[in-house]
């Protein structure tokens, strides 16, 4: 059995004292070696600090770290004695600026999550939102009290499930008298990725849908995140879901809204996947108001200066809409297409030179002003490099297509290799 931690030097506190004061060894985790805060007992009669020994179990782990020997059973005793003993020993040495340990929370059994799970079902059933409401705080705070909760609730087959099926009763109901019930429900969901095929079509019934996109409106932040991470969630696992959401009114507003007025990454990385996903279908009139709303020069400003993961996703986007007739003559307008397309090729990552290189290629094929333009900022020098460094059978096909699309207009042509984005006007 190779171990997966390190003794390390056992730590020590020096207060005002000169003196160095010394944590008794049978105080410290023999993981970490560090002050326990909860002691429990394996089988093994070793006692250890609870986190890191359901680390060390969850890791895989089925032996004692000290003993090595094989563990008859993972149940950890709380050692009630030694932690009165350390919480003792700490107030005795605060002039040495110990802090006393708090005493630490029973954690929750997956019997006490089951019988919640099933006052959630019940209450549903007869819509009593009181009751509901209790219970889901009583879960959330479970949860919040530690990571061994919350895993444990999650654990529970049914609870993804339950707590789905209460949210889509209590949308269809009445979103105004059940907003408190169906906020708490949307915080705790967001425990339970990847959804449940059961979960997945009660969160993506027209009931949630409508729900959720109302709740995108909210001047609450956490609960803006909440119900973006749960749609993006859901819109990844069926393309059935997507279609779905494009029916609900004023959704492609709202996330244009998003990316036009940033609100922080949590919420502009899932909207730009929301919309990479709806302009993906084949539904024009879903492609047409976001390119009528002014998406793609919109992209092509905050790709000037994004993050890696936003400059992917809208990219991946530009490249979809230039799929259309309509986003390549909007992107043929802009006069910052080619240059910041030609620009992030080998700039970014190998997934943002793919669609950079499929939009220009589809920008350029049978258009001579394109080529031109790809060529005057560098294009060629970038495709020839690309394809000496490699990248996929697929972007070299591209690549190659539009090194002899460029070659006929090369003689003569200065290029440019320095950009400055700032003073490159628009042309529409």
């Amino acid at each position: 059995m190779v171990f997966s931690w390190r003794k390390k030097k056992p730590r020590s506190f020096n207060g005002d004292k000169k003196k160095e004061l010394e944590i008794p060894r049978h105080f410290l985790c023999p993981i970490t070696l560090d002050l326990m805060k909860d002691p429990v007992t394996l089988s093994s009669g070793i006692t250890y600090d609870r986190e890191s020994i359901e680390k060390w179990l969850d890791d895989g782990n089925f032996t004692c770290p000290v003993s090595n020997q094989v563990l008859r059973s993972f149940d950890q005793i709380p050692n009630h004695s030694l932690r009165k003993v350390i919480q003792d020993w700490c107030v005795e040495n605060r002039s040495y600026g110990v802090e006393r340990i708090p005493t630490p929370r029973i954690p929750v059994s997956s019997a006490e999550v089951s019988e919640v799970l099933f006052s959630i079902m019940d209450s549903t059933r007869r819509l009593d939102r009181c009751a509901c409401l209790d219970s889901l705080h009583k879960l959330k705070k479970w949860g919040l009290e530690s990571e061994r909760n919350k895993r444990c609730i999650v654990a529970n087959s049914a609870a993804a499930g339950a707590i789905a099926a209460s949210f889509d009763a209590f949308a269809g109901e009445s979103v105004d008298k059940n907003i408190n019930v169906l906020e708490e429900i949307l915080f705790v969901i967001n425990w339970m990725f990847p959804l449940t095929e059961q979960a997945q079509r009660y969160i993506g019934s027209q009931a949630s849908l409508h729900c959720i996109a109302l709740f995108l409106k909210s001047e609450d932040l956490s609960l803006k995140q909440n119900a973006i991470t749960v749609l993006a969630e859901l819109l990844s696992c069926n393309e059935k879901y997507t279609q779905a959401l494009t029916t609900i009114d004023g959704i492609n507003k709202t996330l244009f809204h998003f990316i036009n007025n940033p609100i922080c990454p949590s919420i502009t990385k899932p909207s730009l996947t929301l919309i990479y996903d709806m302009v993906s279908l084949s539904n024009e009139n879903t492609t047409t108001e976001f390119i009528n709303m002014g998406l793609i020069p919109l992209l092509l400003e905050i790709m000037i200066d994004s993050q890696k993961a936003i400059c992917e996703k809208a990219l991946a986007i530009i490249d979809q809409l230039c799929e259309t007739e309509q986003g390549r003559g909007f992107a043929y307008d802009d006069a910052l297409a080619m240059p910041v397309l030609v620009k992030k090729i080998l700039r970014v990552s190998e997934l943002a030179t793919e669609y950079s290189v499929s939009a220009i290629w589809k920008l350029s094929k049978g258009d001579e002003k394109a080529l031109m333009e790809a060529l005057q900022f560098g294009a060629f020098q970038k495709l020839l490099l690309l394809i000496q460094v490699g990248c996929n059978d697929k972007t070299k096909e591209k690549a190659t297509e539009l090194l002899k699309l460029l070659n006929p207009y090369r003689p003569g042509l200065e290029c440019i290799d320095s950009l400055d984005f700032k003073n490159i006007k628009r042309s529409f």
